[in-house]
């Protein structure tokens, strides 16, 4: 089965929609997390991340991108600058800059979150989005891309995955800067 990856531009939301479901993924988070202020969070509700995220989406430009395999969408990974997802660069967090200057630099870019169809996982869409996103931060002006990804999980089908597998990151030429905490390090390509 092949695989495209686009842009998550406004004409898309139908697919993204589609793709999140009726919860919003993971439990209605719609891919708010790392842009909400905790307290923001905590008083807000699915349909308000939803609206959160329609919003950034029509803004532009794109927050993301979408895998589609026959013309469904079945994956979404995360990815901009670092002060798109300002929740990522907290400095309490793993995923926190090396050098704080990067948080507000155009040109550092962060894959901050994943989302697959629970039947599409397992089968390499995540390989094929990060290899995709490499590409979108290149030709967007990106110097550098970072993750913080989980080194293990007990099924490659958890949500816990969110945040990807540093193998999938390692075998797309990421390396390890820090470990804040174990099991999940800060990742790095130079591009």
């Amino acid at each position: 089965m092949s695989t495209t990856i686009a842009p998550l531009a406004p004409e898309l939301w139908a697919d993204f929609e589609d793709l999140f479901g009726k919860q919003g993924a993971c439990y209605g988070c719609w891919c708010t997390h790392f842009r909400l202020a905790p307290a923001v969070r905590r008083e807000s509700s699915r349909e308000r991340n939803k609206d959160h995220i329609k919003a950034r989406i029509e803004a532009g430009p794109p927050p993301g991108l979408v895998a589609f395999e026959d013309g469904k969408a079945v994956g979404w990974m995360q990815i901009g600058p670092r002060a798109d997802v300002p929740e990522w660069n907290n400095q309490g967090r793993g995923s926190a800059p090396v050098d704080p200057a990067d948080a507000m630099d155009p040109a550092v870019w962060a894959i901050s979150c994943f989302f697959i169809r629970t039947k599409a996982r397992g089968r390499g869409i995540t390989h094929r989005l990060v290899e995709g996103g490499v590409d979108f931060a290149r030709r967007n002006g990106a110097r550098l891309v970072e993750a913080c990804p989980i080194d293990l999980s007990r099924d490659s089908r958890s949500i816990g995955l969110f945040v990807g597998s540093s193998r999938v990151f390692e075998k797309a030429g990421f390396e390890r800067l820090v470990e804040r905490k174990a099991g999940r390090p800060l990742m790095r390509l130079v591009l």
